[in-house]
């Protein structure tokens, strides 16, 4: 069994698919990547609007959470996304 096995059977669009793997890919070891939604579009070639989509297909499906970062002046810096345990359905037995 692969580790991203839930994502692929995740009833969710290609583009939330693809962003998750690159956060995955990207994650440190307390589950948090934080690249800017810039960044995520530029590396897969997608658009910005195509990217804030997947992120908010992936908060609803319960994938990842999305935290707010300010720098010390109070302007906003790229947001940080804690991957979450994706729902699975206990098999018994």
């Amino acid at each position: 069994m692969g580790r991203l096995d839930h994502l692929y059977k995740a009833e969710l669009p290609h583009r939330a698919k693809l962003v998750y793997i690159y956060l995955y890919d990207r994650q440190d070891k307390e589950k948090k990547a934080w690249p800017g939604i810039k960044t995520i579009a530029s590396d897969l070639s997608l658009s910005r609007s195509t990217v804030k989509r997947a992120i908010k297909d992936l908060e609803n499906a319960g994938m990842i959470r999305k935290e707010a970062h300010y720098r010390e002046n109070g302007s906003a810096t790229s947001n940080r996304y804690h991957l979450l345990l994706c729902p699975q359905k206990e098999s018994s037995g």
